[in-house]
């Protein structure tokens, strides 16, 4: 745990592929948030629960890999939503595992109740949890659950 001098905790928010078109794509799934309104309500989130966050999103995995990898130098955690790659990027499972930091995934849709691709996970045995079908507020529960895993060293 790399807790700020100040005492702030930090959480790395990472959004994966598509994300960035929330508001536009799909809206009868994924909701009609914007990128812009799903950020905001995050910072607004972390600030309300003491808590900084830097936020990333790519469409390239390898980026992802980078944000995982940059991640272990100043945050104690990291919300990570990573649309497709999800189901079969082992190599962002992979750096997940390396970096050692309390993970939390996290899915706008309720997963589970989708096509069948959909409920398999391979990041999920690389996280701490899971919070899914919440729309955007899935994650400000993320964040919330970080937080309870940093502080409560459970992760």
């Amino acid at each position: 745990m790399q807790i700020a001098p100040t005492g702030t905790l930090k959480i790395s928010v990472i959004h994966g592929p598509n994300l960035n078109l929330l508001g536009l794509r799909e809206p009868d799934v994924y909701g009609t948030d914007s990128f812009d309104d799903t950020n905001r309500k995050i910072r607004d989130h972390a600030r309300e629960i003491g808590v900084e966050v830097r936020i990333v999103q790519s469409n390239h995995e390898g980026e992802i890999i980078d944000a995982i990898q940059d991640a272990v130098n100043w945050a104690d955690a990291i919300v990570i939503n990573l649309g497709a790659y999800t189901h079969y990027s082992y190599a962002i499972a992979d750096a997940l595992r390396a970096v050692r930091l309390p993970a939390v995934e996290v899915h706008i849709t309720n997963v589970h109740a989708r096509e069948e691709y959909r409920r398999t996970s391979v990041i999920a045995p690389a996280a701490a949890g899971q919070i899914a079908g919440f729309g955007t507020a899935s994650y400000l529960l993320a964040l919330d659950a970080a937080r309870y895993l940093v502080i409560s060293g459970r992760h």
